[in-house]
């Protein structure tokens, strides 16, 4: 992220690591509400463990916390377990409740973002041995956010995921529909002739405002996507 303006402050919880930029520096808060969401979660996988293990979409309880509620609406929309939506929800929960004492926020959680921001910001991409890693980006105008941006792997990171993408990115105002159709997206991906069908199977979640998807050395997007080039 080129956001030098901004406080940089990191979070981390067992697994949970947040990289935050804010215009303050709310670390304590951010702390607080990582607990807060991380208590919903366990507990409801105390009640129901099939929400941890499982590879697809189970049932929407209505008693179930917020946050878990939106990881099973967007694994539902998206044909694939819960957890695969527990980093882009975390990472969009907190910064909601930071966003009452900063007007900008920027989330990391591994490889998905939620950002809200005054102004234009660009974001390298990360796609592991593909060539493209560090010479491409995408850039974001504050009127597009709030905004989950979130990537899923196939050849690098500790998700797990049955394709071979270097990098699939989704952009929805949902980050848990973003980190859920990422995951789902780049299941599809074992070349670079399966990109059609990556495309094909992104254009039919309702909420996603665009993809992207890296394999080697081939990039293509797919709706609102503004790629930029560093070389």
């Amino acid at each position: 992220m080129e956001n030098n303006d901004l406080e940089f402050f990191v979070t981390e919880i067992e697994e949970t690591l947040l990289s935050v930029h804010a215009q303050a520096d709310l670390k304590e808060r951010a702390k607080k509400s990582v607990l807060k969401y991380r208590a919903d979660i366990e507990g409801y996988i105390c009640k129901y463990p099939d929400f941890l293990t499982s590879f697809c979409p189970l049932p929407v309880r209505e008693t179930a916390p917020e946050i878990v509620q939106k990881m099973l609406f967007a694994a539902a929309e998206a044909e694939v377990g819960p957890m695969a939506a527990v980093a882009g929800a975390i990472a969009e929960f907190v910064g909601r409740d930071l966003l009452p004492f900063s007007s900008e926020i920027i989330i990391g959680n591994g490889g998905d973002i939620f950002i809200m921001t005054d102004k234009k910001r660009s974001i390298k991409i990360y796609a592991g041995n593909s060539p493209l890693t560090g010479e491409i980006g995408l850039e974001i105008e504050p009127e597009e956010t709030p905004l989950g941006i979130c990537v899923s792997s196939g050849t690098f990171g500790h998700s797990f995921s049955f394709g071979k993408a270097d990098a699939v990115l989704v952009l929805s105002h949902s980050a848990s529909l973003a980190d859920a159709s990422a995951t789902a997206i780049a299941n599809i991906i074992k070349s670079a002739a399966d990109i059609p069908k990556g495309i094909n199977f992104a254009q039919g979640i309702k909420g996603i405002r665009g993809i992207a998807i890296i394999i080697d050395d081939k990039l293509k997007t797919w709706g609102r996507v503004k790629v930029k080039y560093y070389t």
